[in-house]
């Protein structure tokens, strides 16, 4: 079983809470469709996560506009539509196409109606997150029923364009610069691949993210790009702050790619990023708060920022599930039961 220990803290009658003032819950910081998608998928893997997964469900349909799009931020008893972003609508299709295959009845209801209320919205979509998360959603869902196969080629076809456009000898990505999140760009692709067999989509994921890890893995250990100033093109790599997101972002991709073409040396760099919160990495200091079950926020030039908020334990949550194997045995036996009560 995962340490839920601060996750179950975060969490009161509303949702998942955005930050901590160290260790302790941020009762004014809000509640985000974000941050609760995320928390959504570490219940799912849990144990005995399925009084949490319902709150974050219903937390994530009360987020629901009229007209049934998503608000990203929740404070103060209202939403407000000012920070939504293409990339949170992504992560929270993700939740949904994994939690609407639950065995229990109500969650699986409640994902499905938000799944099928949002996903075509993705058609318009523009930010190479936010398509990467929405083609992974579309991906991880087994049900050929809710395949939608106009939209899948859609965004991968956004994608390969955006490849196109920006990539040259010695810039092997998808813009200019390298910010946060960027695994999930090539491990879209990969889980696409993997779907279609489409040879154009497996060379430009194995190109970005081999050039990805080239920048990344550097030293015999996982350096992550800081958002002190982000990478850009011909400019400097920043070594800090270093956050627990971006770490999980390139395990996910690097696994992905694991699975999608069988090759050891992405497992191998998959469990080489996770030791980056152990303690492996530029400072050498874990991130994992033993006596809260929490996550620090980041690695910074003085070492590591204290507070423990919502981004970076679920981050260490989905990462852990994802090594341990919950992830992939999850799914299998969670549709396999729909399958035969069905």
């Amino acid at each position: 079983m995962l340490d839920d220990r601060h996750l179950r803290r975060m969490t009161d009658e509303v949702g998942m809470l955005q930050f901590c003032q160290l260790g302790l819950p941020d009762a004014g910081s809000g509640y985000t469709l974000d941050d609760n998608a995320r928390a959504l998928m570490v219940a799912l893997f849990n144990d005995d996560g399925l009084d949490l997964a319902l709150k974050y469900a219903r937390f994530m349909q009360k987020a629901q506009q009229p007209d049934g799009s998503w608000s990203n931020l929740f404070h103060n008893g209202r939403f407000y539509a000012q920070f939504n972003s293409e990339d949170s609508v992504g992560r929270a299709l993700l939740a949904c196409s994994l939690g609407m295959y639950s065995p229990d009845r109500e969650l699986a209801i409640i994902c499905k109606q938000m799944f099928t209320a949002n996903v075509i919205r993705v058609a318009e979509f523009r930010s190479p997150r936010g398509l990467a998360y929405a083609l992974l959603a579309l991906c991880k869902n087994p049900d050929p029923k809710h395949f939608n196969q106009h939209l899948f080629t859609r965004l991968t076809d956004r994608l390969l364009a955006l490849y196109d456009r920006c990539h040259s000898r010695d810039w092997y990505w998808f813009e200019d610069y390298l910010t946060y999140c960027n695994g999930i760009i090539p491990q879209s692709l990969f889980a696409a691949y993997h779907l279609s067999n489409n040879r154009k989509i497996r060379r430009v994921a194995y190109e970005s993210l081999n050039f990805l890890n080239g920048i990344l893995f550097r030293n015999g250990r996982l350096d992550i790009i800081g958002n002190d100033g982000w990478y850009h093109r011909e400019g400097k790599i920043p070594l800090y702050d270093q956050q627990p997101v971006d770490a999980a972002s390139i395990i996910f991709a690097c696994f992905e790619a694991y699975r999608a073409t069988g090759s050891r040396e992405y497992r191998d760099l998959a469990y080489l990023g996770y030791k980056w919160y152990m303690g492996h990495n530029i400072q050498q200091v874990t991130l994992y708060d033993n006596r809260t079950g929490g996550c620090f926020d980041a690695l910074t030039a003085g070492g590591v920022n204290r507070n423990q908020g919502a981004e970076a334990v679920l981050s260490l949550m989905l990462s852990t599930a994802l090594l341990l194997g919950r992830i992939e045995q999850k799914l299998r036996t969670d549709y396999q039961l729909l399958a035969n009560l069905s």
